[in-house]
């Protein structure tokens, strides 16, 4: 049993064919084929149904497959751990984090790293939207903080840490907010809803929670929607940590709105698994998945 033989498994069930799992490991088709053969042979039954034009795992494969994923994991975490151990500090780290997040759960992580690493630039950015996936996906963040909408879950790594709450609301003298109850999707078309826009460009832009049929006001950040929802001139969605006095004193109310339930996000750490790992960035993931585990 060979790391190659795992890996041809795995880009089968991950593509759906020899042919793609070939392209995508730059192997011939008849190679993997091969590789799979072998390792039928060795283990004493077959991986794969091949009655139809797709293969499918059988059940002896499906098992088989849960714990190879399992083993190539490690695998990967092993390789950059031992990329960071030979490579020489990064000069910058970038870092991209969701604007609806509290910077607090990666502030301790940050600080304890540029002590120990003062040589390295530590260049944080806030995005808005699918802005932290664009960056990342382009080659300009090391490291994002995000939900895992839109997130192309093959080629990343991920650990939680935290969990933002998005709750629509409105000023106190806003007129969805005078009468308790459901406010039905017909009535908030009358007013109008302030959203972000996104940092992310198009092919990464969020169109969730947007009522359609109303009109919009479109703000380049929560801290100038809250302000606008604040002066009474629209209702909209809120990170419930930027807006804890606020709802406390009654300032802002919340608004339950057909369609548009309180959210609750589980955020992640995410870092792209074919970009090289450095020694400091590698500290930075270790701290945070200590951190994570601690936590649950």
């Amino acid at each position: 049993m060979t790391l190659d033989q795992l890996n041809a498994l795995d880009a089968i069930v991950a593509t759906g064919t020899f042919r793609a799992a070939a392209e995508r490991l730059n192997k011939a088709q008849s190679a993997v084929s091969h590789q799979i053969r072998k390792l039928e042979a060795e283990l004493g039954f077959d991986l794969f149904s091949r009655d139809a034009y797709r293969p499918s795992l059988t059940s002896e494969g499906e098992v088989f497959f849960r714990e190879t994923a399992r083993v190539l994991e490690q695998v990967r975490g092993l390789r950059s751990v031992a990329a960071g151990l030979q490579s020489a500090q990064e000069p910058r780290i970038s870092i991209a984090i969701t604007a609806t997040m509290s910077l607090d759960p990666i502030l301790d992580v940050l600080g304890d790293i540029g002590r120990t690493y003062p040589g390295t630039h530590i260049q944080v950015a806030t995005e808005m939207m699918g802005g932290p996936l664009a960056r990342l996906m382009a080659g300009e963040a090391d490291l994002i903080v995000a939900g895992l909408d839109g997130v192309p879950i093959d080629e990343v790594e991920a650990l939680p840490v935290g969990t933002v709450t998005i709750r629509p609301v409105a000023s106190r003298d806003f007129p969805a907010s005078q009468r308790p109850g459901v406010k039905s999707r017909r009535e908030m078309q009358s007013y109008t809803q302030v959203i972000v826009s996104g940092t992310g460009g198009r092919e990464f832009d969020q169109s969730r929670d947007l009522l359609r049929g109303g009109q919009r006001w479109t703000v380049s950040d929560f801290e100038a929607k809250k302000s606008v929802i604040k002066a009474g001139l629209g209702w909209g969605g809120v990170p419930e940590h930027m807006m804890a006095t606020e709802l406390s004193n009654g300032t802002l109310v919340p608004l339950n709105v057909e369609g548009f339930p309180t959210r609750h996000t589980e955020i992640f750490a995410i870092r792209r698994r074919d970009q090289p790992v450095g020694k400091v960035m590698s500290q930075i993931w270790a701290s945070l998945d200590a951190q994570s585990s601690s936590s649950h």
